[in-house]
């Protein structure tokens, strides 16, 4: 239970503050820049100081090698391998985990799906948005079998502790956190205070018990988590789920993890029975490839420890605008500019009066700049309505002077290529030495400039 706590309006550009909210910051002159944030009372501070007192600062002093590890032993299976994958093994005792994405994206499914894969514990459902009726029908309708799972339709942060205490989880889900409020706040649900202040109170509740808190978070329409940054910041992981919903292809995404990596990624297929996982992206993604077709180009990413193969596309027409258009999708924009400027400029096409469209099939999205060549390759191939050859697969990064430069995890690559049967492999020429030619069947061909690529590939 929280006591009755101030709130001071302070500006988040200068850190004027002021008693009540005012539009126009005197200091700055900033327009609508104050957030309401807590103020701590004298008495409260004046208790902190003397718990402060009371206890010896050096009696909690150790030295690391005298630290046990035992929280981080204490990870137990989701029982969905892509989701263990993201998490670094599965879930670890006491740890709070905030997940977000877009409206439909599949986040409350997850989450149902968990509490139907890990057997012998006991879940605490918090909706703050839904009845325990429409929960209920979405699990019928999915077809899971979820046993020792309890609802709680419930935005009182205070009645939730209560249930907490009482009930004693295994496993708790809010969803979703920007519901939840204390009412010892007198702000709305979703303000800067109540996010921040509900979620410290999750985490103690997580770190005092033991008990794993999965908080599901809305995200603005800038594809961020909604809420001050402090709450990513309080957490222990933050995972994203990111996907178009007119696409069947969902990946989870890791933005930060205290206990794994965060290059880490899942993919699943959303389907009538719920998420099912993707054990193959690559053959996934190549099943609808275009064979013989001009500005396809296939290309292999690296995406956390395994090799991930998608169809780079590209569509150039003439402009029937003054200004023509570039529009990328799946790949990032900026990099499509410097890429069609290489072009121009390396090997003498004019593209200034072209649209030029570009696209990651699969509704994947790839920020690897090993992928650089295949784009290039594929609005090269667009221009001249040149196919490319449907059985290679083209990597290497692109610099500004045309040359292509090495990359990372290059046998992991080739393997990927060989094993679903392409017979040429495109990449730079300084990878060759890292590469053992004997203990592979496929065609491997290194190049130096983008001109030789040309050469190579079309």
């Amino acid at each position: 239970m929280l006591s009755k706590l101030k709130v001071n309006y302070v500006c988040s550009a200068c850190g004027y503050s002021s008693p009540r909210w005012i539009g126009k910051c005197p200091s700055c002159e900033a327009w609508n820049t104050f957030t309401e944030t807590v103020v701590e009372s004298s008495k409260r501070r004046e208790e902190r100081k003397t718990t402060a007192k009371s206890h010896s600062a050096a009696a909690n002093m150790k030295l690391i090698s005298e630290v046990s590890n035992e929280d981080g032993k204490n990870r137990f299976s989701t029982g969905i391998e892509e989701l263990d994958r993201v998490l670094g093994g599965g879930i670890v005792t006491g740890s709070v985990i905030l997940i977000g994405g877009d409206p439909g994206i599949g986040k409350s499914t997850l989450m149902l799906q968990i509490a139907g894969k890990v057997k012998n514990k006991k879940f605490l459902y918090v909706s703050g948005e839904e009845s325990a009726s429409q929960i209920k029908m979405r699990a019928d309708r999915l077809g899971f079998k979820l046993e020792n799972f309890y609802i709680l339709s419930e935005t009182n942060l205070d009645t939730v502790a209560s249930v907490i205490e009482s009930g004693k989880p295994d496993i708790i889900i809010v969803d979703s956190v920007q519901t939840i409020y204390i009412p010892e706040l007198e702000s709305s649900p979703g303000t800067v205070s109540q996010l921040r202040e509900s979620t410290a109170m999750l985490i103690r509740i997580a770190k005092s018990t033991g008990i794993p808190v999965f908080l599901v978070g809305h995200i603005t329409k800038d594809g961020t988590i909604a809420g001050p940054k402090v709450i990513e910041h309080m957490v222990d992981v933050v995972l994203q789920f990111e996907g178009e919903r007119t696409h069947f292809y969902r990946v989870l995404r890791g933005i930060k993890n205290r206990f794994g990596s965060t290059n880490e990624i899942g993919i699943f297929e959303m389907t009538e029975k719920g998420l099912q996982e993707v054990t193959n992206p690559s053959e996934v993604f190549l099943s609808q490839r275009n064979y013989g077709a001009s500005g396809c180009v296939i290309s292999s990413a690296i995406e956390g420890t395994r090799p991930i193969l998608v169809e780079v596309q590209s569509l150039v027409t003439h402009s029937s605008y003054g200004i023509p258009q570039r529009t990328s999708m799946g790949f990032d924009y900026k990099r499509t500019n410097i890429i069609v400027a290489v072009l121009e400029k390396k090997l003498g096409i004019n593209l200034n009066k072209y649209d030029i469209f570009l696209n990651i099939a699969g509704g994947v999205k790839i920020d690897e700049p090993a992928v650089d060549l295949a784009a290039a390759m594929c609005i090269y191939s667009s221009f001249r309505d040149i196919p490319v050859d449907s059985e290679t697969v083209v990597i290497g990064e692109v610099g500004l002077a045309g040359e292509i430069r090495t990359i990372s995890h290059i046998e992991k690559r080739v393997n990927e290529a060989e094993k679903l049967g392409f017979k040429k492999i495109v990449l730079p020429r300084n990878n060759l030495k890292n590469i053992n030619h004997k203990k592979y069947k496929i065609e491997i061909i290194g190049v130096e400039k983008i001109k030789d690529a040309v050469g190579a590939i079309i």
